[in-house]
């Protein structure tokens, strides 16, 4: 795969615009950057996705890429990021989360630029390239509760040193598909014992936890 010298916006995009670059190591030692230009160019006021290869010395007349499945992967789901970043321009749009389709059943998820990967086990012919769409729900519930335990122990002046979640769930026997109970143990070492009651209160009520509580309506409908 090979490229022209970086033109000025590009030089410009990579000293400014450091927050929407992502950055992915290949097994072969070569680095892909993922990025965008700034909006509001003169020669691309709409925003351009740009891809650095990462060109080295033994590089001559050409440079090229060689990357495993998994990887592959990892950058259709950065490409897809700075693209959706791209479409929106300015404006946020009322669907901040959007999901294409990564290859085999691997799904690429963009939040505002950030990147995601989502995949299935063997056992579901996916490649096991990252966490399943189910495993992801639970994380999000830990990070959330992790996130609440984080401020409380700010609030009370306590360190945030080994603060931990663990995530168990077990999935319904019977239809439809779903997770039937998940179990959250948040560790803090070092909060005295008259703070943990309000740290586990906390952690409750954090907003992923309270969207189980009190479902939101979802609504799903074709484009």
């Amino acid at each position: 795969m090979a490229g022209p010298p970086r033109r000025q916006e590009e030089i410009t995009m990579t000293v400014h615009d450091q927050a929407a670059r992502h950055h992915l190591m290949t097994e072969c030692g070569r680095e892909i950057v993922v990025g965008r230009l700034p909006f509001g160019g003169g020669a691309h006021p709409a925003g351009r996705v740009t891809l650095d290869v990462g060109l080295r010395d033994y590089d001559r007349d050409e440079a090229w890429l060689s990357l495993t499945a998994a990887e592959s992967r990892r950058l259709a789901a950065h490409l897809l990021a700075q693209a959706a970043a791209v479409e929106r321009r300015a404006t946020p749009p009322a669907e901040v989360i959007e999901v294409a389709h990564a290859g085999g059943e691997a799904y690429a998820i963009a939040v505002r630029q950030h990147p995601l990967l989502c995949d299935q086990g063997p056992d579901l012919d996916g490649d096991d390239s990252a966490g399943t769409p189910t495993e992801l729900f639970v994380a999000s519930l830990a990070a959330c509760a992790a996130f609440y335990a984080g401020r409380y122990l700010d609030r009370h002046g306590l360190p945030r040193d080994g603060l931990r979640v663990t995530a168990g769930y077990i999935l319904a026997a019977d239809r439809p598909a779903r997770v039937a109970e998940i179990r959250l143990r948040v560790s803090a070492p070092g909060v005295p014992e008259q703070r943990r009651a309000g740290l586990l209160a906390v952690a409750s009520h954090c907003t992923v936890h309270n969207s189980l509580r009190q479902p939101p309506e979802v609504t799903v409908e074709l484009a």
